[in-house]
């Protein structure tokens, strides 16, 4: 499968914190050539591809995707929610999934500014402004819908210019879509090590999957995979990330040094563009957890710039998708246990 193929059926699959189990059988048919595939107790998913010899490297990009959940149903049936991690202004007038005894429409709605008088006009939006229509009335919806239920955005996927393409959950599934690049390059050689793709649960409410996915591989070292803020008009100033310049290696401490070095070294081998960004604390990302699991992993953190994070229009380059899968394949292939430890000793 092409790149842009797999991360359209990951993208408009859906699968929120808690309910990673529904996109299982996508990542199964993404990835049944790669090797065996499992699912944990707390919806991690695996895919193990053996080595020809020891040691064991985690690659881990999180399944789940930011959400919505039902708190109320009105007397006109109209839904309420509380969002998580999604921005609110970004979600008025979308198209919403509600994942109730059966999938139905919705669109996210406000009271028209036709509708509103005097000071209401110059109201700011806010949760309790919002409702989500599904044109069933209460009789209805009541039985389709339940407190609690899920709401995911619902949004196709579309090609750009310049190998630029937008859906909703980009974030992180293009991380998986990397994954997905670096096993096709892993098919065509032999390498040493153990490689635990690991499709991870719960990120975008705590890292918890990471976590309890770490404790049971134990991996010798591990790779986070994850987007990061675009420094475009409406990115991140303060960082240098662009669109189409190649992945971002992170530094700072949750980043063992050797291995960002050796890395960084490889990328330039093999006349990979990279990029850099600094982050003095928490990552915010899986690598935080992964690193003081049980005793300690070394672990980097490899970043894929995105514009427009948390919304239903998330902007990516292919490019920069295949370049890291790319360069996470090239470092597995020169890697054995023994150079492992030389890497990793301070």
């Amino acid at each position: 499968m092409e790149c842009k193929e797999v991360l359209k059926e990951l993208c408009t699959a859906h699968a929120p914190s808690g309910r990673e189990n529904w996109l299982y059988n996508t990542i199964e048919n993404i990835f049944k050539d790669f090797g065996d595939i499992s699912i944990d107790n707390l919806n991690n998913i695996f895919i193990h591809k053996k080595g020809s010899g020891s040691g064991k490297i985690m690659l881990m990009a999180h399944a789940d995707e930011v959400f919505l959940i039902v708190t109320d149903i009105d007397e006109n049936g109209f839904l309420k929610f509380k969002g998580n991690g999604i921005d609110i202004k970004t979600l008025i007038n979308q198209q919403v999934f509600i994942h109730g005894k059966e999938k139905i429409n919705g669109i996210v709605s406000i009271k028209s500014k036709f509708s509103t008088k005097g000071g209401e006009k110059n109201k700011d939006i806010d949760i309790d402004s919002l409702f989500i229509d599904t044109g069933f009335t209460y009789e209805v919806v009541k039985d389709i819908v339940s407190i609690g239920d899920y709401v995911t955005l619902n949004r196709d996927f579309y090609e750009l210019l310049n190998n630029k393409v937008t859906c909703k959950a980009i974030d992180d599934r293009a991380g998986i879509a990397t994954l997905y690049e670096c096993g096709k390059e892993l098919m065509n050689s032999i390498h040493n090590m153990n490689v635990y793709f690991v499709c991870s649960s719960q990120e975008e409410v705590g890292h918890r999957g990471a976590r309890t996915a770490s404790y049971n591989i134990q991996p010798d070292l591990a790779i986070a995979l994850d987007v990061t803020f675009d420094s475009g008009k409406f990115g991140d100033s303060e960082r240098e990330n662009k669109l189409g310049e190649g992945p971002v290696i992170c530094i700072g401490p949750n980043i063992h040094p050797q291995l960002r070095d050796s890395i960084m070294k490889l990328a330039k081998e093999y006349n990979i563009s990279f990029q850099v960004e600094v982050e003095p604390g928490n990552t915010g990302t899986d690598a935080w957890d992964i690193q003081i699991t049980r005793t300690g992993i070394p672990t980097l953190l490899i970043s894929i710039p995105i514009r427009y994070m948390h919304t239903s229009v998330e902007v990516i380059d292919i490019n920069d998708i295949k370049n890291t899968g790319r360069l996470i394949a090239k470092f597995i292939q020169g890697l054995d246990y023994t150079k492992l430890e030389e890497i990793v000793c301070f």
